[in-house]
């Protein structure tokens, strides 16, 4: 018989962060936005030699979209084990202000916060997707909106003081710790004092009617501050070792090194061909 020769598959290992688009405050009293879901993992084996690995990166909803939330993020490629795509769920906008249904957060990677109540009983914030993020937190009066949910934990509840955002969560993929996806400061009356958002670039919270919650800083996943703030945009990036980086990209996507290895950011839609 002749000799068959079998193909070694060509393989590297890379780590990738993947982040969702951050979601908006609410209006009026509103509840703020949750941060966009958020996915890492180090040491995973792709396939070389060929594949396309394609980054698109969810937006941040702006505020007042009330029962919406930021855009999914993901990273697709058939080199992925199993041919995977990662999906990073966007972040829940926060409630309205009222008592009907528009004041509960949205779901999302973290959820929205939710508005304060113009009646009465409570308006709850929006579920997390577990392993992407946390719930944001309630409101039960009509003073203060709810804080949005941060990967690093819950929003805040306005149990008669401004709630502040669940906190953001710290990352080293590109060499240096930065945080990301924090969730927004809820909304509060005029006079009764603000909410801080929960690092990470997430908005503070503002006061009705003067001033609106902040937007958050782009390209954090982080949530908008309620009132009306907006929810920020995704990101994905990716560290392959420098020696089998290809070069071979599209979108644009900003390259860095640290050691012995490349960083690859994607803020805006791109692909990485192995």
């Amino acid at each position: 018989d002749d000799d068959v020769t079998l193909e070694t598959p060509q393989i590297t290992n890379i780590d990738y962060l993947v982040i969702a688009g951050g979601g908006g405050g609410g209006d009026t009293i509103g509840g703020a936005g949750g941060a966009g879901g958020m996915i890492y993992a180090t040491n995973v084996l792709i396939s070389k030699g060929g594949p396309v690995y394609t980054a698109t990166i969810g937006a941040g909803n702006t505020g007042l979209q009330t029962g919406g939330s930021g855009g999914n993020t993901t990273l697709a490629s058939s080199g992925l084990p199993n041919g995977t795509t990662i999906t990073a769920i966007g972040g829940g906008n926060g409630g309205g202000h009222g008592s009907d249904n528009s004041a509960p957060g949205a779901d999302g990677g973290s959820g929205g916060g939710g508005g304060a109540n113009a009646g009465s009983g409570t308006n709850a914030g929006g579920s997390g997707t577990s392993g992407q993020g946390n719930d944001g937190g309630s409101s039960n009066n009509d003073n203060h909106g709810g804080g949005g949910g941060g990967k690093g934990g819950a929003g805040g509840s306005s149990g008669g003081g401004a709630a502040g955002g669940g906190t953001s969560s710290s990352n080293s993929i590109t060499g240096s710790s930065v945080s990301y996806a924090g969730g927004g400061g809820g909304g509060a009356r005029s006079g009764l004092g603000t909410s801080s958002g929960g690092g990470g670039g997430a908005g503070n919270g503002g006061n009705y009617p003067n001033n609106n919650g902040g937007d958050a800083t782009a390209n954090t996943g982080s949530g908008g501050g309620g009132p009306a703030g907006n929810g920020a945009s995704g990101v994905v990036i990716i560290r392959i070792p420098t020696a089998d980086y290809t070069g071979t990209t599209t979108g644009s996507p900003t390259i860095t090194t640290d050691g012995t290895d490349t960083i690859i950011k994607f803020t805006g839609t791109g692909t990485y061909t192995a």
